[in-house]
């Protein structure tokens, strides 16, 4: 059974207050140990993943991994998310992209700027979802069209990010998407395990508001503070310049480990 809390996973405001006081991009960050608060079946809809930090994740960077919720890690052969290389993005770098807090910000709430508001059914009620564009995420997506071969993951359900998606790229960026389902679920957080997608790791990167998502690869990491409704936000807009310098490396290791040294 579906309910609203279940639909989008987001970061609340006070745990991103707590990340951004502590975090640098191209650093490797820590997830926060606090767990969500607990409220109505809507505000919870925002604090919908709890962390268990007694041991240290996992960090992988070879074979695809297969965690179970219990934290056992099984290194078995699994299918690649993503299907092969388009000819037009051979040689590419991938750019994993992540939705909730990095390009919208959505709510069950009534939004009177909203620039999309989707339906979405649960338990046979259509449910109004206000979403909110992030400002330059038009400019930021299209020019990462141009520059990388694009994937949208989100650990969002596809009956709410696909008609998002749909709005949101009018461009065609994103040459694949994927949802919750694709995630690893490890210790509360949903994980997106990037050894699973298909691609040199070398040539991978996240781009992402939430540390406990790339937790496995955080060197593979282009951390973005997260954005709720701040217009005058330019996030997007001053990465533009950075990923077209970073669209020409070999191995993204090579800048990105540089810039966390610089940080």
């Amino acid at each position: 059974m579906d309910n609203p809390s279940s639909i989008i996973t987001q970061v609340s405001r006070d745990e991103e207050g707590s990340k951004a006081a502590g975090e640098t991009r191209g650093s490797s960050p820590s997830p926060s140990s606090k767990k969500p608060r607990s409220g109505g079946i809507f505000s919870n809809l925002f604090c919908c993943v709890c962390r268990d930090q007694s041991e240290p994740p996992p960090v992988n960077n070879n074979s695809p991994l297969l965690v179970e919720e219990n934290g056992t890690v099984s290194k078995i052969q699994a299918k690649p998310l993503l299907p092969p290389v388009k000819s037009k993005d051979s040689g590419k770098i991938c750019v994993v992209i992540d939705l909730d807090e990095t390009l919208v910000h959505s709510s069950f709430k009534p939004v009177n700027n909203a620039d999309f508001i989707i339906p979405v059914e649960i338990d046979g009620t259509v449910h109004q979802v206000y979403v909110l564009k992030r400002p330059h995420v038009d400019e930021f997506l299209k020019r990462m069209g141009e520059l990388f071969e694009c994937v949208l993951f989100t650990a969002s359900l596809a009956k709410y990010a696909d008609p998002v998606s749909d709005l949101l790229d009018k461009w065609g960026a994103f040459r694949c998407r994927l949802f919750r389902e694709s995630c690893v679920f490890h210790r509360g957080n949903y994980v997106k395990d990037l050894s699973r997608l298909g691609r040199d790791l070398n040539k991978v990167i996240i781009v992402d508001n939430s540390p406990a998502s790339y937790i496995f690869h955080p060197d593979n990491a282009v951390p973005v503070i997260s954005w709720f409704d701040d217009m005058s936000d330019t996030e997007l807009l001053d990465l533009i310049p950075f990923f077209e310098r970073l669209s020409k490396v070999d191995n993204v290791y090579t800048v990105l480990k540089q810039q966390g040294t610089a940080s």
